[in-house]
Protein backbone atom coordinates (compact mmCIF):
# COMPACT_ATOMS: atom_id res chain seq x y z
CA UNK A 1 0.00 0.00 0.00
CA UNK A 2 2.67 2.71 1.05
CA UNK A 3 4.88 1.29 -1.74
CA UNK A 4 1.94 2.75 -4.26
CA UNK A 5 1.92 6.48 -2.42
CA UNK A 6 5.75 6.41 -2.69
CA UNK A 7 6.34 5.73 -6.37
CA UNK A 8 2.82 7.80 -7.35
CA UNK A 9 5.45 10.91 -5.69
CA UNK A 10 8.54 9.15 -7.35
CA UNK A 11 6.63 9.97 -10.17
CA UNK A 12 6.02 13.04 -9.68
CA UNK A 13 8.38 14.60 -8.11
CA UNK A 14 10.82 15.53 -11.29
CA UNK A 15 8.21 18.61 -11.19
CA UNK A 16 10.23 20.03 -8.21
CA UNK A 17 13.68 18.95 -9.73
CA UNK A 18 12.02 20.58 -13.35
CA UNK A 19 10.95 23.59 -10.65
CA UNK A 20 14.61 24.31 -9.49
CA UNK A 21 15.82 23.84 -13.12
CA UNK A 22 13.88 26.26 -14.67
CA UNK A 23 14.81 29.09 -12.10
CA UNK A 24 18.13 28.31 -11.21
CA UNK A 25 19.97 27.16 -14.41
CA UNK A 26 19.54 28.74 -18.01
CA UNK A 27 18.59 25.82 -20.18
CA UNK A 28 18.06 26.30 -23.72
CA UNK A 29 14.34 25.93 -24.70
CA UNK A 30 15.30 23.45 -27.56
CA UNK A 31 16.85 20.97 -25.03
CA UNK A 32 13.73 21.35 -22.92
CA UNK A 33 11.77 20.53 -26.46
CA UNK A 34 13.86 17.30 -26.44
CA UNK A 35 13.08 16.01 -23.31
CA UNK A 36 9.82 16.74 -24.36
CA UNK A 37 9.38 14.98 -27.45
CA UNK A 38 10.72 11.99 -25.92
CA UNK A 39 8.39 12.24 -23.08
CA UNK A 40 6.00 12.14 -25.28
CA UNK A 41 6.42 9.32 -27.17
CA UNK A 42 6.83 7.44 -23.56
CA UNK A 43 3.61 8.33 -22.93
CA UNK A 44 2.03 7.20 -26.06
CA UNK A 45 3.76 4.19 -25.87
CA UNK A 46 3.10 3.34 -22.54
CA UNK A 47 -0.87 4.55 -22.67
CA UNK A 48 -0.81 1.74 -25.49
CA UNK A 49 1.45 -1.02 -24.76
CA UNK A 50 0.71 -0.92 -20.91
CA UNK A 51 -2.65 0.29 -20.33
CA UNK A 52 -4.60 -0.17 -23.55
CA UNK A 53 -2.84 -3.70 -24.49
CA UNK A 54 -3.19 -5.29 -21.22
CA UNK A 55 -6.97 -4.69 -21.00
CA UNK A 56 -7.89 -6.20 -24.02
CA UNK A 57 -9.53 -9.69 -23.34
CA UNK A 58 -9.73 -8.45 -19.52
CA UNK A 59 -13.12 -5.77 -20.06
CA UNK A 60 -15.81 -5.88 -22.08
CA UNK A 61 -14.76 -3.84 -25.60
CA UNK A 62 -17.56 -1.31 -25.62
CA UNK A 63 -16.79 0.00 -22.40
CA UNK A 64 -12.97 0.06 -22.83
CA UNK A 65 -13.95 2.51 -25.83
CA UNK A 66 -16.13 4.34 -24.28
CA UNK A 67 -13.95 4.63 -21.18
CA UNK A 68 -10.84 6.06 -23.22
CA UNK A 69 -13.19 8.66 -25.12
CA UNK A 70 -14.87 9.72 -21.50
CA UNK A 71 -11.20 10.49 -20.54
CA UNK A 72 -10.22 12.19 -23.80
CA UNK A 73 -13.48 14.28 -23.34
CA UNK A 74 -12.93 14.92 -19.68
CA UNK A 75 -9.89 16.12 -20.40
CA UNK A 76 -10.56 18.43 -23.10
CA UNK A 77 -13.34 20.33 -21.77
CA UNK A 78 -10.94 21.29 -18.65
CA UNK A 79 -8.73 22.29 -21.41
CA UNK A 80 -11.24 24.39 -22.55
CA UNK A 81 -11.82 25.79 -19.12
CA UNK A 82 -8.48 25.93 -17.98
CA UNK A 83 -7.91 27.73 -20.94
CA UNK A 84 -10.69 30.73 -20.78
CA UNK A 85 -9.42 31.38 -17.58
CA UNK A 86 -6.01 32.16 -18.09
CA UNK A 87 -4.35 29.07 -18.56
CA UNK A 88 -3.86 28.01 -21.70
CA UNK A 89 0.26 28.89 -21.67
CA UNK A 90 0.38 26.96 -18.36
CA UNK A 91 2.53 24.47 -19.92
CA UNK A 92 4.92 27.40 -21.93
CA UNK A 93 8.64 28.87 -21.11
CA UNK A 94 7.66 32.31 -22.22
CA UNK A 95 6.19 35.20 -20.35
CA UNK A 96 2.43 35.59 -20.98
CA UNK A 97 0.90 38.72 -21.70
CA UNK A 98 -2.04 38.74 -19.73
CA UNK A 99 -0.13 36.90 -16.94
CA UNK A 100 -0.29 33.65 -15.61
CA UNK A 101 -3.56 32.48 -13.85
CA UNK A 102 -2.04 30.70 -10.50
CA UNK A 103 -5.43 28.74 -9.67
CA UNK A 104 -5.44 27.21 -13.38
CA UNK A 105 -1.93 26.36 -13.79
CA UNK A 106 -2.31 24.76 -10.44
CA UNK A 107 -5.99 23.47 -11.60
CA UNK A 108 -4.41 22.35 -14.86
CA UNK A 109 -1.27 20.75 -13.29
CA UNK A 110 -3.75 18.74 -10.72
CA UNK A 111 -5.31 17.79 -13.50
CA UNK A 112 -2.71 15.87 -15.76
CA UNK A 113 -1.38 14.39 -12.33
CA UNK A 114 -3.71 12.69 -10.15
CA UNK A 115 -5.32 10.25 -12.99
CA UNK A 116 -1.82 9.05 -13.99
CA UNK A 117 -1.16 8.69 -9.94
CA UNK A 118 -4.32 6.33 -9.73
CA UNK A 119 -3.32 4.38 -12.46
CA UNK A 120 0.53 4.16 -10.86
CA UNK A 121 -1.60 3.01 -7.36
CA UNK A 122 -3.41 0.47 -9.37
CA UNK A 123 -0.98 -1.18 -10.81
CA UNK A 124 0.30 -2.16 -7.08
CA UNK A 125 -2.82 -4.21 -6.75
CA UNK A 126 -1.61 -7.79 -6.95
CA UNK A 127 -3.58 -9.25 -9.84
CA UNK A 128 -1.44 -6.09 -12.04
CA UNK A 129 1.26 -5.58 -12.88
CA UNK A 130 3.68 -2.70 -11.98
CA UNK A 131 3.80 -0.36 -14.59
CA UNK A 132 7.41 0.41 -14.58
CA UNK A 133 7.46 1.80 -18.37
CA UNK A 134 4.51 4.41 -17.10
CA UNK A 135 5.96 5.67 -13.80
CA UNK A 136 9.25 6.33 -16.47
CA UNK A 137 6.93 8.08 -18.83
CA UNK A 138 5.33 9.99 -16.33
CA UNK A 139 8.44 11.27 -14.60
CA UNK A 140 10.41 12.14 -17.93
CA UNK A 141 7.31 14.09 -19.02
CA UNK A 142 7.09 15.93 -16.07
CA UNK A 143 10.33 17.62 -16.19
CA UNK A 144 9.91 19.58 -18.87
CA UNK A 145 6.91 20.54 -18.43
CA UNK A 146 7.95 22.07 -15.05
CA UNK A 147 11.21 23.70 -16.29
CA UNK A 148 8.83 25.26 -18.80
CA UNK A 149 6.44 26.51 -16.83
CA UNK A 150 8.65 27.84 -13.94
CA UNK A 151 10.51 29.65 -16.49
CA UNK A 152 6.86 31.10 -17.66
CA UNK A 153 6.14 31.54 -13.98
CA UNK A 154 9.64 33.43 -12.68
CA UNK A 155 9.08 36.02 -15.72
CA UNK A 156 5.57 36.90 -14.58
CA UNK A 157 7.09 37.72 -11.15
CA UNK A 158 5.90 34.41 -8.98
CA UNK A 159 8.05 33.80 -5.94
CA UNK A 160 10.83 31.36 -6.17
CA UNK A 161 8.94 30.07 -2.96
CA UNK A 162 5.63 30.30 -4.26
CA UNK A 163 6.75 28.12 -7.43
CA UNK A 164 8.37 25.72 -5.00
CA UNK A 165 5.10 25.68 -2.95
CA UNK A 166 2.97 25.02 -6.23
CA UNK A 167 4.89 22.06 -7.11
CA UNK A 168 5.60 20.55 -4.29
CA UNK A 169 1.95 20.10 -3.60
CA UNK A 170 1.62 18.58 -6.61
CA UNK A 171 3.75 15.36 -5.31
CA UNK A 172 2.06 14.94 -2.66
CA UNK A 173 -1.30 15.36 -4.22
CA UNK A 174 0.10 12.66 -6.34
CA UNK A 175 1.44 10.64 -4.27
CA UNK A 176 -2.09 10.76 -1.83
CA UNK A 177 -4.26 9.75 -4.79
CA UNK A 178 -1.84 6.89 -6.00
CA UNK A 179 -2.37 5.75 -2.04
CA UNK A 180 -6.22 6.03 -2.79
CA UNK A 181 -6.35 4.84 -6.32
CA UNK A 182 -5.05 1.18 -4.76
CA UNK A 183 -7.18 1.26 -1.34
CA UNK A 184 -10.33 1.81 -3.10
CA UNK A 185 -9.91 -0.51 -6.18
CA UNK A 186 -8.20 -3.08 -5.04
CA UNK A 187 -11.31 -5.21 -4.08
CA UNK A 188 -12.70 -3.84 -7.10
CA UNK A 189 -13.08 -6.54 -9.94
CA UNK A 190 -10.57 -6.85 -12.69
CA UNK A 191 -11.88 -5.17 -15.13
CA UNK A 192 -13.11 -2.01 -13.41
CA UNK A 193 -8.73 -1.55 -13.01
CA UNK A 194 -8.28 -2.23 -16.79
CA UNK A 195 -11.57 0.57 -17.08
CA UNK A 196 -9.72 3.26 -15.39
CA UNK A 197 -6.70 2.19 -16.85
CA UNK A 198 -8.79 3.08 -21.04
CA UNK A 199 -9.79 6.46 -18.90
CA UNK A 200 -6.41 7.61 -17.75
CA UNK A 201 -5.00 6.36 -21.39
CA UNK A 202 -7.73 8.36 -23.04
CA UNK A 203 -7.02 11.80 -20.85
CA UNK A 204 -3.32 11.51 -21.50
CA UNK A 205 -2.92 10.84 -25.24
CA UNK A 206 -5.70 13.58 -25.21
CA UNK A 207 -3.07 16.05 -22.83
CA UNK A 208 -0.03 14.89 -24.84
CA UNK A 209 -1.72 15.79 -28.32
CA UNK A 210 -2.89 19.32 -27.24
CA UNK A 211 0.19 20.39 -25.04
CA UNK A 212 3.31 18.62 -25.62
CA UNK A 213 3.76 18.52 -28.88
CA UNK A 214 2.76 21.06 -30.14
CA UNK A 215 5.09 23.31 -27.78
CA UNK A 216 8.12 20.40 -28.72
CA UNK A 217 7.48 21.05 -32.13
CA UNK A 218 7.14 24.81 -31.93
CA UNK A 219 10.80 24.76 -30.07
CA UNK A 220 12.13 21.99 -31.52
CA UNK A 221 11.75 21.18 -35.19
CA UNK A 222 11.02 18.73 -36.81
CA UNK A 223 13.56 16.80 -35.35
CA UNK A 224 10.84 16.04 -32.22
CA UNK A 225 9.20 13.79 -34.47
CA UNK A 226 12.38 11.47 -34.40
CA UNK A 227 12.34 11.47 -30.76
CA UNK A 228 8.88 10.75 -29.73
CA UNK A 229 8.99 7.94 -32.47
CA UNK A 230 12.00 6.85 -30.42
CA UNK A 231 9.97 7.26 -27.04
CA UNK A 232 7.66 4.73 -28.46
CA UNK A 233 9.61 2.48 -29.37
CA UNK A 234 11.89 2.38 -26.36
CA UNK A 235 8.36 1.92 -24.23
CA UNK A 236 7.70 -0.87 -26.70
CA UNK A 237 11.18 -2.60 -26.37
CA UNK A 238 10.95 -2.05 -21.87
CA UNK A 239 7.00 -3.33 -22.21
CA UNK A 240 8.48 -6.51 -23.79
CA UNK A 241 11.10 -6.98 -21.02
CA UNK A 242 9.03 -6.65 -18.07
Amino acid sequence: MFQAALWGGAASVSLLIGAFMGIYLHIPKRIVAYIMALGTGLIIGSATFDLLSEAEGNANLMYLISMFLAGALIFTLFELYISKKGGSERKRSRQNPQNHSGLAIYVGTIMDAIPESIIIGVSFIESQSMQWVFILAIFISNLPESLSSSIGLKLDQYSTRKILSLWGSVVILSSLSSLLGYVFLQNAPESTSYLIGAFGAGGLLAMVSSTMMPEAFEEGGPIVGFLSSLGIILSFIFTHLS
